[in-house]
């Protein structure tokens, strides 16, 4: 029996698979976007019924929101013509928003004040931040050559904002220059803490004393040769003005006869869409053509009514100046014999002050006029000139690259072992954090002036800048100093360990570590400093919510509102959105929580 078993089994042979089988794709439920869908929106009953409500709720908010973004209006000289045309295409006042004030303002939320002629320098200066910036935030890609520029940037920056003369950044750059060899100099024969601090005094003399003296012969010195040249220019230029100015005020009101013109042929056409003819298509097109051609003609005007003003000013100045001109020989005359009435005076104090009073108006006024004969730079552009967000961005960068260092070195302050800088460290910290920030610019605003001597002059703005920086570094201070307790005690011991001292063991072993951990949160005070800046309203300086507040006061734009707070919160979203991701990008490139 087995052997018939035998033959009719068929052996088993073995099987090997000589190929791969191909990939198979995923279930559908297990991968992609349904598979994403279903772990966060639907991954149980609860979520479903919230993920089912937040689509009805979002689609209810976008359904009144983007018809009302899209079909707005952005060819108009008023709120008022924007209804117009809003009401020719069959809506109501409020069914589309009027997108034409940004159109027509734009300029003044950007620049401020800002002459049109000089936009081209803050371009420039902000050009020029990205190309100084690069070096130090994206160091892997970017030549360490450029961080001498990175170095020169901020007196570059500084004098192609507000202009003048280009001895000021080089002599202030000749400080640093000055500090160095001092500190040179010193370390060589005394200890190194004091040569520090000959060093800063040298600078700060330097900025005290040496600055406006070598300014001011510069200034005479490049200015005297030019004087009869400068007079006879001047003479000459003022005989055309008044043409230049007739030939302005003629084109401003030719411009407005057809403006006039089209805004009458405009509400003609108006008139017969609200009559209901029947090719209503037609005259709309004709409108949106209207509306188009009168945004171009005020642009004109605008431009035109620009140089107008500029011209009148130019006339109004020159004169001034001319009259300033011909003062110079006589001042030149009389300065011998003013400072002999000095000498003369010694004896009698009144006599004496009289004396120095006069001398030193006469001398004021030679430099003023030698400042503008001699200039060799830029025009100078004031700082109540300054606004929008010109104003913000000068005030949020300033803020944020000197608030960062001071911040570190409060930081380590407020650590150290040295009672009486840990105390100073303290309470600075604990005072500045203690009190709003309005308070503080309401101080550097108006309280700060009784603390100066009688007749200083100090520029608003950068007391503002000077405020904003204390402020902010006493938040990165806090930053910094959770940073540095982050580290574990063996970080520490590790670098006394390798024969470093204090200095190098912050630079090289402890700094590098809690600023890795500290990035989130030095990012999130960077951000709200920029957004802070727009407190300086409340102190008269005009940033992008003072403009708003004067262009609403504005009888064309009253009552306009979402649409400059929208443009306004959008660009302001969109810089912080990109220091955002870059502290996220600076976290992946470090590892910070993997190292």
């Amino acid at each position: 029996m087995s052997e018939v078993h035998s033959e009719t089994a068929t052996p088993t042979q073995p099987f090997v698979r000589t190929e791969m089988l191909t990939e198979q794709p995923a279930p559908i439920a297990q991968a992609g976007a349904v598979r994403w869908i279903r772990e966060n929106l639907f991954s149980s009953i609860p979520n479903s019924i919230m993920t089912i409500l937040s689509v009805l709720f979002i689609a209810y908010v976008l359904n009144g929101i983007v018809p009302w973004m899209l079909g707005g209006v952005w060819n108009a000289g008023s709120l008022a013509e924007c209804r117009t045309v809003l009401g020719a295409f069959g809506g109501d006042s409020h069914s589309g928003a009027c997108w034409a004030v940004i159109e027509d303002r734009w300029s003044q939320l950007v620049f401020g004040f800002y002459p049109q002629e000089y936009y081209w320098r803050p371009v420039l200066t902000f050009v020029l931040m990205a190309v100084a910036l690069a070096p130090i935030l994206f160091s892997d890609w970017v030549p360490r050559q450029l961080m001498i520029f990175s170095i020169l940037y901020p007196f570059i920056a500084v004098w192609l904002i507000w202009g003048g003369s280009i001895w000021v950044p080089i002599l202030v750059v000749a400080s640093f220059v000055v500090g160095y060899l001092v500190y040179r100099i010193a370390s060589g024969v005394v200890f190194a803490g004091l040569a520090v601090g000959l060093a800063i005094l040298a600078t700060v003399l330097w900025w005290m004393f040496a600055i406006d003296a070598i300014n001011s012969r510069l200034n005479a010195a490049v200015g005297a040769p030019r004087y009869d040249a400068a007079v006879a220019d001047l003479e000459a230029n003022l005989a055309i003005l008044p043409e230049e100015v007739a030939t302005a005020e003629a084109l401003v009101e030719s411009i407005d006869a057809q403006v006039a013109e089209i805004v009458a042929d405009r509400d003609a056409v108006v008139s017969r869409i609200m009559e209901g003819v029947s090719d209503v298509s037609a005259l709309q097109d004709e409108l949106l053509a209207y509306q188009r051609t009168l945004t171009d003609l005020r642009n004109q005007q605008s431009s035109a009514a620009r140089a107008l003003t500029v011209v009148t000013a130019e006339l109004n100045d020159g004169i001034r100046l001319l009259e300033s001109y011909q003062t110079l020989p006589a001042l030149i005359e009389a300065l011998p014999e003013l400072r002999e009435n000095v000498a003369n005076a010694a004896g009698d104090e009144v006599a004496l002050a009289a004396a120095e009073d006069a001398l030193r108006s006469a001398e004021e006024r030679m430099d003023s006029i030698y400042a503008v004969l001699g200039r060799v730079g830029l025009p100078p552009v004031q700082s109540r000139e300054i606004g929008g967000f010109l104003l913000a961005l000068i005030l949020g960068v300033s803020g944020i690259v000197l608030s960062f260092p001071l911040g570190i070195l409060l930081a380590l302050g407020r650590q150290s072992d040295l009672i009486l800088l840990k105390m100073v460290s303290v309470a600075f910290i604990e005072v500045i954090r203690g009190v709003p920030l309005i308070v503080w610019l309401i101080t550097a605003s108006l309280l700060l002036n009784y603390f100066l001597p009688p007749g200083t002059t100090f520029d608003l703005v950068l007391r503002v800048v000077i405020m904003v920086t204390l402020f902010a570094s006493a938040y990165m201070a806090e930053v910094i100093r959770g940073g540095l307790a982050a580290l574990p005690r063996g970080q520490y011991e590790g670098a006394d360990s390798l024969g470093l001292n204090y200095a190098q063991s912050m630079r090289l072993i402890v700094l590098p570590q809690a600023l890795k951990i500290s990035i989130p949160g030095i990012v999130s005070t960077f951000i709200g400093l920029f957004k802070d800046t727009v407190l300086v309203v409340f102190i008269g300086l005009l940033d992008p919510i003072g403009f708003s507040n004067s262009i609403r006061a504005d009888t064309d734009w009253n009552g306009v509102y979402w649409e400059i707070f929208i443009f306004i919160g959008a660009c302001f979203f969109v810089f912080c959105y990109g220091m955002s991701q870059y502290s996220q990008y600076l976290e992946r490139k470090l590892a910070t929580g993997h190292r």
